[in-house]
């Protein structure tokens, strides 16, 4: 089924629902802008072509001292820069001008855009406005009074990926959209309050799931956490829903929390064109609209953890 008849279907539904779920512009494909450059300084990831295959973990990876310091440094240059970018969010900006914004203060830092061709992804972050899930691409649709935008930023800077986000409130959003996102906050803090060595990774998509029907939300299960280093992705897989996936957490780990809440249904639809490149990887993993509409649908921040959870929690924290 083609973009066209998607939305043709499900507009039907969201004319009908839209009233039972706040007052916001549902999100279509725009128009994606050519792929951006970046300077020949710049350190790049292995994935990036010509370079070799990346090496990635088979198991949850326990990092060296030096790599900590590593991580912390390139997960604050990430909580810094995802500060400016939602300074530099107003009505009436496209999510391509906000990627050029953040290409150009990423590349400004001396550090790489992540996301930027990692499976062919052709922007420098992603920007998942009102019913689009996650990973979604910038393009040149306006952002308008109302609109919620989560914007997630992962930069690779010497030799490590930083990785987080934030959705931010665009004008004069509703009550039920500012609920929305507070409910994703209190999912996402509320797990990261319970990591610790010797918990089981299971133990926080049990938090969150509880938490968010608590509070009158349901998990998207479709989007989950992951482990982060020198390696874009890589275990553990943090599931943001009652599960019964192995391992505990061991001091020296690195991973991302990243919970996406829906108003209604937990179902997605995932465009088949929204790269603009025939790419399935690319497919699999960009663009994904709610369903029907029913959904109006973030994530929050992503929490790396370390030797010392609360302190590099709160220092991520205090630069946001």
């Amino acid at each position: 089924m083609n973009k066209s008849n998607v939305f043709t279907i499900y507009r039907k539904f969201w004319s009908k629902r839209k009233m039972n779920f706040g007052n916001y512009g549902i999100v279509t494909p725009g128009k994606v802008s050519p792929i951006r450059t970046v300077p020949k300084h710049i350190k790049t990831p292995n994935y990036i072509l010509g370079s070799p295959t990346m090496s990635v973990p088979d198991i949850p990876e326990i990092k060296s001292e030096i790599q900590i310091a590593g991580m912390r440094d390139s997960c604050r240059l990430a909580a810094k820069l995802l500060q400016i970018i939602g300074q530099f969010i107003q009505v009436g900006k496209t999510t391509d001008e906000v990627d050029y914004f953040a290409h150009d203060l990423i590349i400004s830092n001396n550090a790489y855009p992540s996301p930027l061709n990692y499976k062919n992804f052709p922007k420098s972050i992603c920007t998942s406005v009102n019913n689009v899930a996650c990973h979604g691409i910038p393009d040149n649709r306006p952002l308008k009074s109302g609109d919620i935008i989560n914007v997630d930023i992962t930069v690779y800077y010497n030799g490590y990926h930083g990785d987080c986000s934030k959705t931010f409130i665009v004008g004069d959003v509703d009550e039920l959209g500012q609920e929305l996102v507070k409910a994703t906050e209190i999912c996402l803090d509320e797990a990261v309050s319970i990591c610790k060595p010797g918990l089981p990774f299971r133990e926080i998509g049990k938090h969150i799931s509880k938490n968010a029907k608590r509070l009158g939300f349901t998990v998207v299960p479709c989007f989950i956490g992951h482990g982060i280093g020198s390696y874009f992705h890589g275990p553990p897989d943090i599931y943001h829903f009652e599960n019964s996936y192995p391992g505990r957490m061991e001091s020296g780990m690195t991973f991302t929390i990243e919970p996406v809440l829906s108003q209604g249904s937990k179902e997605i639809v995932i465009l088949d064109d929204a790269c603009r490149t025939p790419s399935a990887e690319c497919a699999e993993a960009l663009l994904n609209a709610s369903e029907m509409g029913d959904v109006s649908s973030i994530s929050l921040v992503d929490v790396g953890k370390s030797e010392d959870i609360d302190e590099v929690v709160e220092e991520a924290t205090d630069l946001m």
